[in-house]
């Protein structure tokens, strides 16, 4: 069993989810169950899917978590771009979430793969 709190990868999602929890909390009142709810469940996913993988018993467990992180990473770019293009989001906050995102992704791709070596 592994603790995820010590997975760099699982801070940097932490601190996007808390960063996407603020970014949201400005968002109009008529998406608080559409896209601030969605954007806020698959950040929040992403993390959850680490730590619960780390708590899996095998490696092969613990990809498949990271390939279900990947995913809800890929869900929030989506949603990112959408909130961006719909302005409930300014430039400079979208481009500061979006290299933090991209960074998780490779870092979630990287431990994939190291993954895919071991078995």
């Amino acid at each position: 069993m592994k603790n995820f709190r010590e997975l760099k990868v699982w801070e940097k999602s932490h601190l996007l989810a808390l960063d996407i929890y603020k970014m949201t909390a400005g968002f109009p009142k008529e998406e608080q169950y559409g896209l601030t709810s969605q954007i806020r469940r698959a950040a929040v996913s992403i993390g959850l899917n680490i730590a619960e993988g780390c708590g899996r018993g095998s490696d092969s467990d613990f990809k498949r978590f990271l390939y279900f992180s990947f995913g809800s990473a890929c869900e929030v770019e989506y949603c990112l771009l959408l909130v961006h293009d719909l302005n409930y989001l300014l430039s400079d906050n979208y481009s500061e979430i979006q290299n933090q995102l991209e960074e998780i992704k490779k870092m979630l791709s990287s431990f994939i793969e190291k993954l895919n070596r071991k078995s």
